[in-house]
């Protein structure tokens, strides 16, 4: 999209590699010995622990918490993980504002929750440190399982299937393996290359064969699959990316989010991701909240986060919506795309009336040489065999497809919150019912 002259459009390189490390360094740096052990004493130790039943894994936090306070994080680790393997990556990009820190006994009484994520990342990070891995495998069982998708929910799936002596083997459509964790969330949130490093080590525990560059429907086919293994967990994720119906969508500039925070994961140090000067991202989740954040943290001089309907609305929750202004991202709600032109992205103002959106009639253009749609993913190519509910996969309380000797999880299923931790929730859940099924 052309600019004017005092904006030259998109443009890698606008800051130097050393500010773009201060920018995406740590989002929440990890707690040192002494902090772990004060934020920890903090903790109420509650019986019936309402951080608990928030955890879409149900890991036992009051133990964890206290086997930190008490000086044995490794201990600590172990029970986290024995619930969550991804619990490292997890305890970096869980939305535990939401989860178990907005239910924390501190946070109703005082305002200011135990720390519960950074604790957790604490504990985590000192056992993977070690290079150790808490699990072994059980004696094999002669069966084999397929896992479709390498990303958490296929990832935990995978290493509760060989802690009970399954092989499996993980086919996944990309070059390198990880999923949404490696692809897919902002690098503030897990530098320092962590969703491989969580991945070597998950893959450590052994029986885990992965085959890259193999997308079900075009290389890999369902039938096919049945016939080689013995069960076959499907984690595929939302590989498609809705379409957004406005004139000017295939001018230059304009990209998914999604793809554009891809290229920025895989980029040694950032200075090769072109960035505009005045950038427009458009919708209202993580994956637009995680554009808009990283243009500015790139060196975009504006940026300004686009969604349809009001602030209650949004699927990016409060603390990342505040995340966001305070990197300099303006965001404008009940707005929705109209038209991208030659200077902009021009904008129609909606409201809600009756529970159903509507255009009030009234536009506005924002300036922009770089718009970012990030208007929600779909499901691609899963097999027509299987039955749908919605855009996802149906599944039943165990991840049970319409198929038998099929299973599903994460965000390809019905069902799910579109989170990582749920995601790994749900394949260990169907590992469970996978293993129960074989009978092994």
């Amino acid at each position: 999209m052309p600019s004017d002259p005092l904006t030259p459009g998109l443009a890698a390189g606008r800051l130097s590699a050393e500010q773009i490390a201060a920018n995406f360094a740590d989002l929440h740096p990890p707690l040192d010995d002494h902090q772990a052990l004060v934020e920890s004493d903090r903790c109420y130790f509650c019986h019936d622990a309402p951080c608990m039943q928030a955890c879409p894994t149900t890991i036992d936090i009051p133990l964890f918490i206290r086997q930190i306070s008490t000086g044995t994080p490794e201990a600590a680790a172990r029970t986290i993980f024995a619930q969550n393997i991804l619990g490292g990556m997890c305890a970096r990009v869980c939305p535990t504002e939401t989860l178990c820190e907005e239910v924390c006994v501190r946070e109703v009484a005082e305002g200011k929750p135990v720390e519960i994520g950074r604790l957790q990342r604490f504990a985590t990070d000192r056992l993977m440190a070690g290079n150790s891995h808490p699990f072994e495998r059980a004696a094999p069982t002669g069966k084999h399982v397929a896992v479709v998708g390498a990303g958490p929910a296929g990832l935990a799936c995978a290493h509760r299937l060989v802690m009970k002596g399954h092989e499996v083997t993980i086919y996944d459509a990309r070059a390198k393996a990880g999923g949404l964790n490696e692809f897919g969330i902002a690098a503030y949130k897990a530098p320092d290359d962590f969703a491989q490093k969580e991945l070597d080590w998950v893959l450590g525990i052994g029986g885990i064969k992965v085959v890259l560059g193999k997308r079900l429907g075009a290389d890999l086919s369902l039938e096919d699959l049945q016939r080689d293994h013995d069960a076959v967990f499907l984690g595929i994720g939302l590989a498609g990316v809705n379409a957004l119906a406005v004139d000017g969508n295939d001018r230059e500039g304009v990209q998914d989010a999604v793809d554009w925070i891809a290229e920025l994961r895989q980029s040694a140090d950032k200075t090769d991701i072109p960035v505009g000067r005045r950038v427009v991202v458009i919708g209202g989740g993580m994956t637009a909240i995680d554009a808009a954040v990283q243009a500015r943290l790139l060196g975009a001089d504006e940026v300004t986060m686009v969604y349809r309907r009001d602030k209650a609305a949004m699927a990016a929750s409060e603390f990342e919506q505040n995340l966001a202004t305070s990197k300099g991202v303006r965001i404008i709600y009940n707005a929705a795309p109209r038209e991208i032109t030659d200077t902009g992205v021009v904008f129609v103002r909606t409201r809600s009336e009756g529970g159903k959106l509507v255009e009030t009639g009234e536009t506005f253009e924002i300036a922009a040489d770089q718009v970012l749609r990030a208007i929600g993913q779909t499901l691609s190519g899963q097999p027509e065999v299987l039955a749908l509910e919605g855009r996802k996969i149906a599944v039943d309380e165990h991840g049970r497809t319409s198929l038998a000797g099929v299973w599903a999880g994460g965000d390809c299923a019905s069902g799910g919150d579109d989170l990582t931790v749920t995601a790994v929730a749900e394949g260990r859940d169907a590992a469970e019912d996978i293993h129960a099924a074989l009978g092994a």
